[in-house]
């Protein structure tokens, strides 16, 4: 397993590379940097402990429930010191939709972010409890670029008023930046159309803040990175072994 995962992240660091060079090119910068979260919501915490070892940190999680058996997993194992935990430590991502009841177990986790901020009566929950609890939880607000009615999220004309008022009323929520996911086409010109879209939304809200820009999976982050995404969330192409795909 670990030299397969080896593989997958060294070639995903290497596309990464390559395209962040190419777009930082384009736009006359000198560098465009790109967090890679690793979806780990259909993996183990020995499958996740083998891909940190290799150097991966920062891992994303769906669900509410997942997220808290796999820190106490990875908690309690014997194995922790051999994995460099303690000097390296998980940063954990919320990728998924956020019911209102959970907000109270998912803040205890402490969260490095949560992507999914789909409403503002979810955002302005959030910020009550962190101001309970004397925290600020930076999170990201939830585009729906594409219009699909299966998704999540604000719809384009409705999202920059949304993260302003957010903004403005919730200050213990810290919103940093934007999520989408791409069209759900075997079209890559419609999935390259709602990342530029996403693009163009994310840049009118720089000047409120807007740091971080989440897009971009398995089968299209190299459009996402084109358009600008300086997050990707990657699950089965860094997961998947030679025993998976012969």
């Amino acid at each position: 397993m670990i030299s397969d995962f080896r593989q997958n992240l060294k070639s995903i660091q290497d596309k990464v590379q390559k395209y962040s060079q190419i777009y930082a090119q384009k736009h006359n910068i000198k560098t465009h940097e790109i967090k890679l979260i690793a979806v780990s919501k259909y993996h183990s915490t020995q499958e996740i402990l083998t891909l940190h070892s290799l150097g991966q940190c920062y891992f994303g999680e769906n669900k509410v429930q997942d997220l808290r058996q796999k820190i106490g997993e990875i908690d309690s194992k014997s194995l922790v010191g051999k994995n460099s935990i303690d000097k390296n430590p998980i940063k954990w991502h919320f990728i998924g939709t956020l019911q209102r009841n959970k907000i109270n177990s998912l803040l205890a986790l402490r969260p490095a972010l949560i992507h999914s901020i789909d409403s503002l009566p979810l955002a302005l929950a959030i910020d009550e409890k962190c101001l309970e609890l004397g925290i600020t939880q930076p999170a990201l607000l939830q585009v729906n670029s594409a219009n699909e009615p299966s998704k999540h999220g604000f719809s384009l004309e409705c999202a920059k008023e949304a993260f302003l008022e957010i903004k403005d009323r919730a200050k213990n929520l810290n919103l940093c930046g934007i999520m989408t996911i791409g069209a759900h086409s075997d079209d890559r010109s419609k999935i390259n159309d709602s990342f530029a879209i996403t693009k163009e939304l994310y840049d009118s809200l720089s000047s409120a803040g807007a740091s971080v820009l989440s897009m971009g999976m398995s089968g299209d982050f190299d459009l996402a990175i084109q358009n600008g995404a300086n997050m990707l969330r990657i699950g089965s192409a860094l997961f998947s072994t030679n025993k998976q795909n012969p």
